[in-house]
C-alpha cells in the first residue's frame, strides 16, 4: 500500500498527461510556454481570484509574497509554530522576525485567540513592527479566516494564506487560495494538486501585487526583459509541469470527492479508537493528510505497520523548537497545544484513488 499513490493517479491519467507532455516536446517552449499561461487562467477560475502567478515551488511562492509585502528587518510576521519549516523560513530569509502562534486543538490550525495575544505582546514590547500574518491550511483544512481577517484588520496587518496543503478546501463556498491579501500554494508531488517535480503559485486580487509578482519571479524585469527595474529571483514554472497540472486540475474535483469519501470512511471506522480530525460547519477539507491524535502514537503506528499500512508523522518538531530558531529564546511549554500535537499526531494514507477500510 502507498501512503500517496501517485502511480495509480498517473495510470488513470496516462493518455492525457502523455499527450500534454508530447505537445510541449513538439513546440519546444520549455520555459514560460503557452501551457503556463493556460494553467494560470484555469487556476484563477477554479479558485475565484483575478490573478495567478506561477513560480518554481511553494517556498518561492511564500518568498515572493514576502517581497511584494516589503517584509524586512525590524518587521514581525506571525505564523503557526505547528507547520512545515518553509512557513517560518521565508520570514527569516527576508531578515524579519517570525513570532510563532499556538494551535487550535480541534483543527490543528493557527489559534486566533493566541494570535491576538501574541500581536498585543509584540506591540506592548515595542521593539519590532508587526507587519503580516501567515496562516496555514494545515492537512487540507482552511484556517479560521473569518476570525483571522478580523484580527488582521484590527491591527492593520497584511494576511497571507499558505494554501499548499489546503488547495481544494473551502469555507462557505469560498475556495482556499482566495483568502487574505495574497495566497500561495505548492505543486510538490505529495500535495493535493501536485506535479511531477517542483512548482508553486501565488494568488491575489490586487492588480499592483500581480504586476510586482510577475516582475520579481523573473529577476525583477521591467517591460523590457533586459531592463531589470528591481532585484528579483529566478522562479519560473517549467512548461512540462504546467502541462501535467492542467490535466490533473481537470480531474481534481473528482479526486476531491474521493478524498472526502475516504475521510468519511476513516471517521466512521476510527472515531471510537482515536481522536479524529474534525471539519467545522461550512468548511470543506481537501484532506492533504488524514491525521489522528493518539497519546500512544508509537504503539498505534506499529500496529498499522504490522498490517502493511504506512503512516507518517507531520510534524514532530514545532518551529519554536527548531535549531535554526533557538536565537528567538522560546522555551518548552510556550506553546502547549502545538507541543502536545507534535508528540501525538500521525497520518494515514490519503489520496484520490484510495480504496481502503481500516
Amino acid at each position: 500500500m502507498q501512503f500517496i499513490d501517485l502511480a495509480a493517479q498517473y495510470q488513470y491519467l496516462k493518455t492525457k498527461i502523455d499527450k500534454r507532455i508530447q505537445t510541449v516536446l513538439d513546440h519546444g517552449h520549455y520555459i514560460m510556454g503557452p501551457e503556463v499561461q493556460e494553467l494560470e487562467e484555469e487556476l484563477a477560475k477554479y479558485v475565484g481570484v483575478k490573478h495567478v502567478i506561477t513560480c518554481a515551488n511553494g517556498t518561492d511562492a511564500l518568498t515572493l509574497a514576502m517581497m511584494v509585502l516589503n517584509i524586512k528587518e525590524g518587521d514581525v510576521v506571525f505564523c503557526p509554530t505547528f507547520t512545515f519549516f518553509a512557513t517560518a523560513e521565508v520570514i527569516a530569509f527576508e531578515g524579519a522576525t517570525p513570532v510563532f502562534v499556538d494551535s487550535d486543538e480541534a483543527t490543528f490550525n493557527i489559534c486566533p485567540i493566541d494570535l491576538e495575544k501574541r500581536i498585543q505582546a509584540t506591540i506592548a514590547e515595542g521593539k519590532l513592527t508587526p507587519k503580516a500574518i501567515i496562516a496555514v491550511d494545515l492537512f487540507g483544512l482552511p484556517a479560521n479566516y473569518p476570525e483571522i481577517k478580523k484580527i488582521a484588520d484590527k491591527y492593520g496587518l497584511k494576511l497571507v494564506e499558505d494554501a499548499a496543503q489546503g488547495f481544494g478546501g473551502s469555507i462557505n463556498g469560498q475556495k482556499a487560495g482566495s483568502f487574505g491579501d495574497i495566497a500561495t500554494t505548492s505543486f510538490f508531488p505529495a500535495k493535493p494538486l501536485g506535479c511531477y517535480g517542483d512548482g508553486g503559485a501565488v494568488f491575489t486580487n490586487n492588480d499592483e501585487y500581480a504586476e510586482l509578482l510577475k516582475s520579481y519571479r523573473v529577476h525583477g524585469k521591467g517591460t523590457d526583459k533586459y531592463d531589470n527595474v528591481r532585484i528579483g529571483v529566478n522562479s519560473r514554472l517549467d512548461t512540462i509541469q504546467a502541462a501535467i497540472l492542467l490535466e490533473k486540475l481537470a480531474e481534481f474535483p473528482t479526486e476531491l470527492i474521493n478524498r472526502n469519501k475516504a475521510a468519511a470512511n476513516y471517521e466512521q471506522t476510527l472515531a471510537l479508537k482515536y481522536k479524529t480530525p474534525q471539519v467545522p460547519e461550512g468548511y470543506v477539507s481537501s484532506w492533504a493528510q488524514y491525521t489522528l491524535v493518539d497519546e500512544y502514537r508509537d504503539i498505534a503506528m506499529a500496529k498499522y505497520k504490522a498490517q502493511g499500512i504506512p503512516t507518517v508523522i507531520y510534524y514532530a518538531t514545532c518551529m519554536h523548537q527548531q535549531s535554526a530558531f533557538k536565537y528567538l529564546g522560546y522555551q518548552l511549554g510556550d506553546y502547549p497545544v502545538a507541543e502536545r500535537l507534535a508528540k501525538q499526531v500521525f497520518s494515514l494514507p490519503m489520496h484520490g484513488y484510495l480504496d481502503l477500510e481500516i
